[in-house]
């Protein structure tokens, strides 16, 4: 995947500085899930936290701008071809109708929403091997008759 060089410059950045997103989320006050998706440029930052991520990047004043301007979504029209990023979209395509049924099941003909939402990773150590555990939460959003 061809990453804009605004984000290869925020990630090389991170990388010099050592920080981990755990330490962005120490100095931000913010989810490192959300800090990574700052840098990815999937999300945008208050001039505030710009200030204080620019700073702990040790970049100049100029990323500013960049970080609070409304970033492009999405990973575009194509089917993801990095295998971490392509397991989810797998995991959408086997499971995506199925949690459809189960979650309009017990809420009703609506979503989960993406804007009201939040997202944590934790690891889960397991004699069988490591665990990833993802927890999504997000508002239920009936859809409007009219």
């Amino acid at each position: 995947m061809e990453l804009p060089d605004l984000v290869r410059q925020l990630f090389a950045a991170k990388q010099a500085k050592g920080l981990s997103f755990a330490d962005l989320e120490k100095i931000l006050n913010r989810d490192e899930v959300w800090i990574a998706a700052v840098l990815y440029r999937q999300a945008t930052t208050s001039e505030d936290e710009a200030k204080l991520l620019v700073e702990a990047l040790g970049l100049d004043r100029s990323y500013i701008d960049h970080l609070t301007n409304y970033p492009i979504k999405g990973l575009g029209p194509i089917v993801p071809t990095d295998p971490f990023v392509y397991r989810f979209y797998e995991i959408m395509q086997v499971y995506g109708l199925p949690l459809k049924s189960v979650i309009q099941e017990k809420f009703g003909d609506g979503i989960m929403s993406a804007i009201d939402f939040t997202m944590d990773v934790e690891k889960e150590v397991d004699p069988r091997g490591d665990r990833v555990k993802i927890t999504m939460f997000g508002k239920f959003l009936n859809y409007k008759k009219w």
